[in-house]
């Protein structure tokens, strides 16, 4: 049974619980990080939470945490959950409850949740199929919004379509991302990869694959 962190109380999984008026519920008023644990070791958290930081101030939720406390919760969180050496911590934050209006209720409380799961091994060595398709998703794209809608029906049509994993979008003529992950070409001995202008997610894995290309003396260029 895994223990999860909400509103500053541990608890087993099944007992944690949130109002129906919380406003993630009723307008996907929120924010989610997801970070990946790999041998014990947290991929870049500094630059996770920044990217969480970005993204409340994007929709005008005050941080509830300091990044101190962040990690403190995160590796408290890891520890009460052992076992698995490759896992995730989830953390999401919403604006909190009020009545179902548009118009948020000033100084709210935020819900935070965090969550703390094994990754499945997968094994990708032989590819795995992908269709295009039309961006569908909103324009925000740079802030890690909870309201997944439009990513989950886009999965749903690649693996109605062939079985495919995967959809890579297009907006305006240009690849931006897939459903849930970012795009990388390998084309006359260069990596390609869209650039992280507001229309796509700023990936965090995303930013170390550039930078360890680069370093390994790799072609790679961000551009459309």
């Amino acid at each position: 049974m895994s223990t999860v962190y909400l509103n500053g109380e541990w608890l087993p999984l099944e007992d944690a619980k949130v109002s129906v008026l919380d406003r993630g519920f009723t307008f996907a008023d929120g924010v989610y990080e997801m970070i990946p644990v790999y041998g014990g070791h947290v991929l870049r958290l500094d630059e996770h939470l920044n990217r969480l930081q970005n993204s409340l101030s994007e929709i005008y939720i005050e941080n509830p945490h300091s990044r101190e406390e962040w990690t403190r919760v995160i590796e408290e969180l890891l520890a009460r959950n052992p076992g698995a050496e490759n896992r995730s911590v989830y953390i999401q934050v919403t604006r909190g409850i009020s009545d179902r209006d548009h118009f948020a209720t000033e100084n709210l409380h935020p819900t935070v949740f965090l969550l703390c799961r094994e990754i499945p091994v997968r094994d990708f060595s032989k590819g795995v199929g992908a269709i295009t398709h039309d961006d569908i998703r909103w324009r925000y794209g740079h802030i890690k919004s909870i309201a997944l809608l439009p990513s989950v029906l886009l999965k749903r049509v690649a693996k109605q379509t062939d079985g495919s994993l995967e959809a890579i979008l297009i907006r305006d003529g240009q690849v931006t991302e897939g459903a849930a992950s970012n795009v990388f070409v390998v084309r006359d001995g260069e990596v390609r990869t869209p650039p992280t202008d507001g229309a796509l997610l700023p990936g965090i894995t995303r930013d170390l694959l550039v930078e360890l290309l680069r370093r390994n003396g790799i072609p790679c260029r961000e551009t459309a």
